[in-house]
């Protein structure tokens, strides 16, 4: 076992979190398989190290299992839906830790536009003549407290209505419980009632208040502002470097595991602690 020395490295509680979370391996199974080389921690510490830093995954620290073996494992993790699982229980267990349901009724949705590197073919990029943006846009939904629930990457030229037509319907399949979105002013017009009429979802678009200049801070809007802002943290997002748009979505959903784990490990830590102990028995 490695030394644990980067700062993106899983502590145990984080470890405990994810662990369970992901598939047998296969050497496990009836079926039965090589056994894997490489310690499942240390290839989720390696992802959140690409994800975290931004460096290339040929780049990758010798110390971490190598770069082909940790793309693979991310690359079919991410085709089996194993990682949109773990976000999905992660997002559940916050929800029931703040005293909410389980599963959001209530959603936020918008869009961010980003630079594409070389590494993107020209068929998954586009521009974005409003941002003056050429490359990708990422449609985030996350629910009242900005925990996210679904990611789409799509060319930055297709529009937020024609992209929401998508990334809704995807949202009423995996999520049959959510009646209403709040989204800004670019989802307003024709979206609405095509979005009551054949999934059954109300969007409420929250506008602008007239007579406003600089910035202001939209009811509703902030929330999934913020957490595209939070995903901007994790510096492989400043610019997408995926060839493949799945793999764009899945790195961005590796971000969101990390600040999720994190909170629930801050959490528990604070749940056992002595002086907590003892200001509950007071």
């Amino acid at each position: 076992m490695r030394r644990r020395r980067y700062p993106t490295d899983t502590t145990d509680t984080e470890w405990a979190l994810i662990e369970p979370l992901l598939p047998v391996p296969a050497c496990d199974t009836t079926l039965g398989g090589r056994p894997e080389k490489h310690p499942r921690r240390e290839i989720v510490d390696a992802i959140r190290y690409v994800v975290d830093t931004g460096c290339k995954w040929r780049a990758l620290p010798a110390d971490l299992p190598p770069w082909r073996t940790v793309w693979g494992f991310m690359a079919r993790w991410a085709a089996a839906g194993i990682v949109n699982q773990i976000r999905d229980h992660l997002t559940a267990t916050i929800r029931r830790e703040l005293g909410k349901a389980p599963r959001a009724v209530a959603t936020v949705i918008d869009s961010q536009s980003v630079k594409a590197a070389e590494t993107v073919s020209r068929a998954t990029r586009g521009y974005d003549a409003g941002k003056k943006i050429n490359g990708r846009k990422r449609h985030l939904v996350v629910d009242t407290r900005g925990l996210p629930l679904m990611v789409m990457v799509t060319p930055a030229s297709l529009s937020d209505r024609d992209a929401a037509k998508e990334i809704l319907f995807r949202l009423r399949l995996t999520h049959p419980e959510i009646t209403i979105v709040w989204a800004d002013s670019a989802y307003a017009g024709k979206l609405v009632s095509w979005a009551k009429r054949h999934l059954n979802l109300t969007i409420k678009p929250v506008s602008r208040p007239k007579d406003t200049s600089g910035f202001v801070v939209l009811p509703r809007r902030w929330v999934v502002e913020r957490s595209l802002a939070w995903m901007m943290h994790a510096r492989r997002h400043a610019r997408d470097y995926e060839r493949l748009v799945q793999h764009s979505e899945t790195l961005i959903t590796w971000a969101a595991i990390t600040l999720m784990t994190r909170r629930l490990s801050r959490g528990a830590g604070r749940r056992t602690s002595p002086r907590s102990q003892d200001q509950r028995a007071t």
